[in-house]
């Protein structure tokens, strides 16, 4: 594993910190390696009798991965090179494109410490499909929920990680009804991709269930579900042309300038296609 410390900003971060949360320590769940992830680290270094530095090396991912229950996910999980470039050739994409829009998504990583896929949970969706199923969300719309139902998007209740799920899971029992299971599962981005659930059906998926299911076996099932999707909503002229603030635009919406996703996939991108 990656020697990490304070200031380190990378995908390893996200493992330290999941172990972290799933170890009791509450903090944020990010690839930034934060003062709370050194103050995190420093007690588990001074609680399992190890140099208190706040340096996760490889004394400290030992200790780690023996104390965390969880299997690290294994390797049949993952994304494979062959599986990019098979990809890349049978939609007449370049490989450093793909590898760009994978990394930028995910940080190249669809399954999470606990063997689930990544997620992000989207309240503002929840809001609206309650909605198409004939629920009104203004019932249900107080302080005791308000991390995971909201009218309009905001981030400020993203926690990132195992901690999404935590947030899956409450809006999946606001409800008896199982149109709050169907309707939470839509209203969260899967895997490497991050593919909403919502576009399940028009993507060639039975339902939600099916959909789910399918990202849950592997990256290389959040591959098919990208490859469904560029064709389903015409972006694979704009991957291909490299007009990286149109494909940015279909593929995220409006709020890409807020995130900067097409400056960070034009930099993803010339970084691959240096390889």
């Amino acid at each position: 594993m990656k020697l990490l410390k304070y200031y380190t900003k990378a995908p390893e971060v996200l493992t330290l910190c999941e172990i972290l949360y799933k170890l009791g320590y509450n903090i944020n769940i990010s690839d930034s390696f934060n003062l709370k992830v050194d103050a995190a680290v420093k007690d588990f270094q001074r609680k399992n009798s190890l140099v208190v530095d706040g340096i996760v090396g490889i004394k400290t991912w030992t200790v780690l991965l023996q104390k965390n229950t969880i299997p690290v996910n294994s390797s049949d999980k993952f994304l494979k090179e062959s599986d990019l470039v098979n990809f890349a050739n049978q939609y007449k994409l370049e490989l450093a494109s793909v590898k760009a829009v994978n990394e930028i998504e995910s940080s190249g990583k669809g399954f999470l410490i606990n063997n689930k896929p990544k997620i992000l949970f989207e309240g503002h969706i929840f809001w609206s499909e309650l909605q198409e199923r004939g629920i009104n969300p203004n019932i249900y719309y107080n302080s005791s929920h308000k991390d995971i139902l909201y009218p309009k998007w905001t981030k400020i209740y993203y926690q990132g990680g195992v901690k999404e799920y935590d947030r899956l899971n409450k809006a999946m029992t606001l409800g008896t009804d199982p149109k709050f299971k169907d309707a939470a599962l839509s209203s969260a981005s899967w895997g490497s991709f991050q593919i909403m659930g919502f576009h399940a059906k028009g993507l060639g998926y039975a339902d939600i269930t099916d959909f789910v299911s399918k990202m849950e076996i592997n990256e290389g099932e959040h591959l098919k579900a990208f490859g469904k999707f560029l064709e389903k909503n015409g972006l694979l002229t704009h991957l291909r042309t490299k007009n990286w603030a149109a494909f940015a635009k279909g593929y995220n919406g409006e709020s890409y300038r807020l995130n900067k996703y097409d400056e960070k996939l034009a930099k993803a991108y010339a970084k691959y296609s240096r390889n």
